[in-house]
This record gives C-alpha cells, structure tokens and sequence, in this order.
C-alpha cells in the first residue's frame, strides 16, 4: 500500500532507540510483533507507525522518553464515564499511529513524521510524580494509540502504580495476543475505538482488520479485570447506517455483555476527509436508541452539547444517576459503598463501573503543562 511504503523510510537518527520488544528475525528481515500488520523491516527501515524501527539488526523504540505534550483533562474526555468521574488525569501521547485512518480527528500527531512534534522530555518515574504533584487521579495514554509505543507506557505505568496512580489507555485496539497481555496487565481502564463493524469499512478506511480488534474486545472483558468502554465515531455514509449499528450491539451484548458502555461521536470533517458533511445529531441519538432496544444499558453520544445523552440513567428505574453537562458533573446520586460497588440511590439498582464515594470536581477544564 502506498502509506506503507512511504512510511518505511530510512532513519536518520535514532542512536538514542530504546530496545522494543516483540519481533523476530525473518531470513534478512526482522519482524515487528507488536500488532497484526507485522512489518518486516531492512536495516534502517521504519515501520507503518513510523516509530518501531530497526537499527543495529534489532527493533528500537525511537520516541521512548518523547512526548507531543502533557496536559490535564477531565476523566470523562477520554470518554470515560463508569471510571472515576469527575476526576482530574494526565494525559500525553506521542507520535504516529498503526493505522491509516482517512478520518483521524488528531492527525497532526498520529499521522506526524517530524520528531520536532516530540517537543517534551520525561522519563517514567517524572511523569507519575507529576501525576502525583498534581492530583491526578490516573495517567492516560492517548492522543495516538500507546500500542506502538508500548515500552514507554508499560514502564510509565509501573511506575505510576508504585504511587497508586491508575492508568487508562484509549486505544484501538490493533495489538498482537502476546503484546496484549503484557500491555493490559499495566491497564486499569480502556477506551477502545471500536471504528465501524464491517471489514469492509476497516480494510478501505484504515488498512486493518476488524477481527483484530473484536479478539481484543472479547480478550479485556473476559480474561482482565480491565474497566472498558468503547467509541465508535459516526462517519456520515460510512459506518452509520441502522443496520450496521444494530448488528454492532447485538455483537457487544453477546459477546461482552450489557453493562459495557458505548459513545456515539460526532465526526467532524479533517484529514482526508474533508468533503464529508458533519455528523447530524440526529444521527447520534438514532444510534443510541437503537443500541438501547438491542440491550446495551448505557449508551452516550459525545462532540454535541446534549445534557440528556452525556448523562447516565439507571436502566431499571429511569432515574437520573450521574448528571453531566459537557465533561461537567452537576448531579451524582448514586450510592458508593466501602468496596466501590455503585447503586443507584432511588432502586438499589447496581451501576456497573468503578467509583469512589465521592465524584471529583475537576470540571470541564483542559490544563496544558510542561515537565521540565
């Protein structure tokens, strides 16, 4: 494909690559392990993620200790809405991405091929300090998908668990099994991107494939105690039609249950898509009413201002549980015992997630900051 033959392009520096795992040698290839494109790669050659490359005849992480920015968000950004809420999280990323994706709303870092985009330096045990220092409840590993930098976020969140500072990754979900296992044993919580439901739509619109990313679903919910909650972006006239998203909620309620629960997003046009038309609300709240009648007991839409549909109701009373306005708390009535099990305080109704007594009052603010 041609994004991956220009993304294989000779290093110019990465003496300072910090050795990665997963990959083997294939004859006069090495092999990247990490996630099922499985790049093989000459000496001096990157792969598709730009990042993963092979120096010295082994595979080297060349933005390990390297961010494109810290910043401090609301929880609920990632989107999180069962995971703490209200609480304040450290948020950074890097550069590059394992997919392709003609849509992507962070182009400018996923899809970069400048390391000038990596202006921030901070080892592991400085970014859980800075956790620490600024009452960050939880690290998340976002912006671009941490599977390709995964070296950085395992050691990063080693170090994080040492303070007891969670970690959340948001994610795609395109990882090999053995990577997987390492990488989420670290997790705490995920948001997986859960792009479209045919292969169709993963093969044109991102160079993947669905199955991947469906064995991992089925891997976080059935073999982890990971919190997960998944997002699916609504392309207009690609992946929003009733029937993909009905067949999409029978899938998740068989296979993963019916307390797992899903953001419908507006997509906004960017990238290589700029001729599509933004998602109509209207849309959002079919999918949501369709995601309800298949059983999903909590479904949310997310890039509209629509108080009703950010907020999470009790599913056998109707009661409201957890008001939101934006990434804003304005109610919270639900009941938190000692062991963190939730229930709605009008029926006695468990609320699936994980919760302290007491929600945080970050608010909706977004605080950039640098680590020095």
């Amino acid at each position: 494909m041609p994004e991956e033959k220009n993304a294989k392009n000779k290093i110019k520096k990465v003496s300072d690559g910090f050795p990665g795992r997963y990959w083997h040698k294939e004859g006069d290839k090495i092999q990247c392990d990490i996630c099922p494109r499985f790049c093989r790669l000459n000496e001096g050659q990157r792969g598709l993620c730009f990042v993963r490359a092979r120096q010295n005849n082994q595979m080297v992480l060349t933005t390990y200790g390297r961010s494109s920015g810290f910043c401090i968000d609301p929880i609920e950004k990632k989107p999180l809405n069962h995971f703490l809420p209200g609480v304040p999280i450290l948020s950074f990323g890097t550069a590059g991405c394992n997919l392709t994706c003609k849509f992507c709303q962070n182009w400018d870092i996923s899809k970069s091929r400048q390391f000038d985009k990596l202006q921030s330096k901070a080892s592991p045990a400085v970014i859980a300090n800075v956790a620490l220092k600024t009452n960050s409840r939880a690290v998340a590993y976002t912006y671009n998908d941490p599977v390709i930098f995964m070296e950085y976020a395992v050691d990063t969140a080693r170090a994080c668990r040492e303070l007891g500072i969670m970690n959340v990754a948001v994610t795609a979900g395109y990882i090999c099994p053995d990577p997987r296992k390492e990488f989420f044993s670290y997790m705490d919580a995920a948001n997986v991107d859960l792009k479209g439901f045919t292969e169709t739509f993963y093969k044109t619109l991102c160079t993947a494939r669905l199955e991947s990313v469906l064995d991992t679903l089925k891997y976080l919910k059935h073999d982890t105690g990971v919190w997960i909650e998944l997002t699916d972006l609504l392309i207009p006239g690609e992946n929003d039609s009733p029937r993909e998203i009905e067949r999409m909620s029978k899938w998740i309620v068989k296979n993963l249950g019916s307390e797992v629960p899903i953001h419908f997003t507006a997509f906004h046009p960017d990238y290589k898509m700029l001729e599509k038309s933004r998602t109509p609300p209207s849309t959002l709240l079919m999918a949501r009413k369709i995601a309800l009648h298949e059983g999903i007991k909590y479904v949310y839409t997310g890039n509209i201002h629509h108080k009703q549909t950010a907020s999470t109701w009790c599913h056998n009373c109707g009661e409201l549980v957890i008001g939101r306005d934006w990434h804003q708390l304005l109610g919270w009535h639900i009941k938190v015992r000692g062991d963190g099990v939730a229930s709605c305080k009008s029926c006695g109704e468990h609320i699936p997630g994980v919760f302290e007594k007491k929600p945080g009052n970050w608010g909706r603010k977004r605080v950039p900051i640098r680590i020095r």
